[in-house]
């Protein structure tokens, strides 16, 4: 599937999902939100697809942030319907049952520090930048950053950057736990490729419950989050690929896992 603003390439069952507006340093107008998760929800539906790469076009930007010449004039109830569009196509990504993994490769400020914030996993490339500097123009962060940035990096580390908007560079970035990896920015796909690779290997169905029980603990007390955790254990358990596994690990084998 191609569309002007977005790009979708399927691969050795992963996707690659590209924002593909460079000229603008790939920001989120409206037309493009709804082509990113048109995109988001074909990799979602393919059963071929195990994992997918969402990065930008381009070697300065993975996505700039919302395009501002479409804030400018809104009112309250325009504003409040502007922040859900994305708020929802953002919560698609985090919902999906397939890792998805965001290959920051430039700017990653305001709506793209929040669309890479609603990626599962996060790898940038030295030449990264994250801020959200929304207050710089009289707004607030309206796509989830005011709620994944503190569950990402603390209170503390959440409030500084968002009250002063502040860029911060990759490796600050690292080191708050917004990403996972820092690489070249010339090795960045590669390695973006070779971790989906090692993602779309495992078992689907486990993947899955994982992030299932991931993201529905972290929202509650550990005592329920542990009722949901022997939960999805005790699902995983009928599954065939539990099967297959287990009987590869006592085999001494590689197992193959079909999402069954």
């Amino acid at each position: 599937m191609e569309t002007q603003n977005v790009l979708l390439e399927i691969k050795d069952r992963v996707a690659i999902v590209t924002v593909n507006r460079p000229e603008k340093l790939n920001a989120l107008n409206g037309d493009t939100i709804t082509a990113l998760a048109d995109a988001m929800s074909s990799a979602n539906d393919n059963p071929e697809v195990r994992c997918v790469i969402l990065t930008g076009a381009g070697p300065k930007s993975f996505v700039a942030g919302a395009d501002i010449s479409e804030i400018q004039t809104l009112n309250i109830e325009e504003g409040a319907k502007f922040s859900r569009i994305g708020q929802q196509a953002f919560r698609y990504i985090e919902n999906m049952r397939k890792p998805v993994l965001a290959a920051v490769n430039g700017f990653a400020l305001g709506g793209g520090c929040e669309l890479a914030m609603a990626c599962h996993l996060r790898i940038a490339a030295e030449n990264a930048k994250f801020g959200l500097p929304e207050i710089n123009l009289g707004i607030i962060p309206g796509y989830g950053g005011t709620q994944r940035l503190p569950r990402l990096v603390g209170l503390s580390n959440a409030l500084h950057l968002a009250l002063t908007g502040d860029m911060i560079d990759a490796e600050n970035a690292h080191r708050l736990g917004l990403v996972s990896e820092v690489v070249p920015a010339a090795e960045l796909m590669e390695r973006a490729e070779k971790l989906a690779g090692i993602l779309a290997s495992k078992a689907p169905l486990a993947a899955g419950f994982i992030l299932d029980a991931v993201y529905e603990g972290v929202q509650t007390d550990i005592d329920s989050a542990l009722d949901i955790e022997a939960g999805y254990f005790g699902k995983v358990c009928e599954t065939e690929d539990m099967k297959e596994g287990t009987a590869a690990f006592l085999e001494k084998r590689k197992p193959n896992f079909e999402g069954k």
